[in-house]
């Protein structure tokens, strides 16, 4: 079966909420101001090693008088397991850079660093999840108001777990002026980044089929940066 099949025969038996194209546009905003905008998108479906993977991108730009911040992060996911096969994140805030690319065989139980340089292999788990792949997942994953959930998912096995706490809904208002009840959720990720435990992030999903991000809350050294959906772009 030729690459192509192979792709389009787990497009259709993937029953997820999003597609290639989908694309979510925010602004930034730092107490009442607009510092920057921000991105998440599902940008294709690559082939990492034969394997069909969804290429999902996260960017951020904002900058104000006490900070600049510059954000790309990317994960390249299993079409058919969401499972975490690369990982990239390229952070430039206040003129220092953090450049990180990772290589993840959850079926080998290893992940391993290739940029900026090679690292030696460290353990993961089998169906391993990272930053940006995380996102997606939870817009599969069945939550309950009050609830906790905890996976040992994460890649960096030594980072775990993931923990998602579902506070709360809550009314919030999208694009165009239709009010829709979101889900609020405390998601904690890893130690850096949107979701990190620092970051003390919120998340508002709509608490339907969609389960569209319609806002997202995290907080830095600097202060905190909320992230409100002004565009969506379905394909």
């Amino acid at each position: 079966m030729s690459t192509i099949a192979v792709v389009l025969a787990a497009l259709q038996t993937a029953a997820v909420p999003f597609s290639v194209g989908e694309r979510f546009e925010y602004t930034a905003k730092f107490g009442l101001l607009s510092v920057g905008s921000a991105a998440i998108e599902v940008a294709s479906v690559d082939t990492v090693r034969a394997e069909p993977a969804y290429h999902f991108r996260y960017t951020l730009e904002a900058s104000a008088i006490l900070f600049r911040i510059k954000s790309t992060i990317e994960s390249w996911a299993s079409v058919a397991s969401l499972h975490s096969l690369r990982f990239r994140r390229d952070n430039l805030q206040n003129g220092k850079q953090y450049l990180r690319s990772f290589e993840i065989f959850g079926d080998s139980g290893y992940y391993r660093q290739v940029e900026p340089e090679p690292l030696p292999h460290d353990a993961a788990p089998a169906e391993p999840l990272d930053d940006a792949s995380f996102l997606y997942f939870v817009r599969t994953t069945p939550l309950e108001v009050g609830k906790t959930y905890t996976f040992d998912r994460y890649y960096w096995g030594a980072k775990n777990p993931i923990v998602i706490t579902v506070q709360k809904r809550e009314l919030m208002e999208l694009p165009g002026g239709i009010k829709v009840s979101c889900l609020v959720l405390n998601p904690v990720v890893g130690e850096s980044g949107l979701f990190a435990k620092s970051a003390r992030a919120q998340l508002w999903l709509t608490d339907d089929a969609r389960r569209i991000p319609v806002q997202i809350r995290s907080t830095y050294r600097f202060g905190t940066i909320v992230l409100k959906l002004e565009r969506s772009i379905k394909p």
